[in-house]
């Protein structure tokens, strides 16, 4: 099962670390706070949804 970190310096707390998981042919985004993303077919989808989660955290 191949995972891909994304640490984001300086972004919101260290609780919110996101990491792609691939399930079959389905890829989908977690993090450590508990979100998770929909299931994508395409990794750099369902990495636009990690970041796009992050993103929306407050400063």
């Amino acid at each position: 099962m191949a995972q891909q970190e994304r640490v984001e310096p300086g972004r919101g707390t260290p609780e919110h670390r996101t990491t792609t998981v691939e399930h079959g042919r389905f890829c989908a985004a977690h993090c450590t706070c508990g979100w998770r993303g929909p299931a994508r077919r395409a990794r750099s989808t369902a990495r636009a949804d990690a970041e796009t989660h992050t993103d929306r955290l407050p400063n």
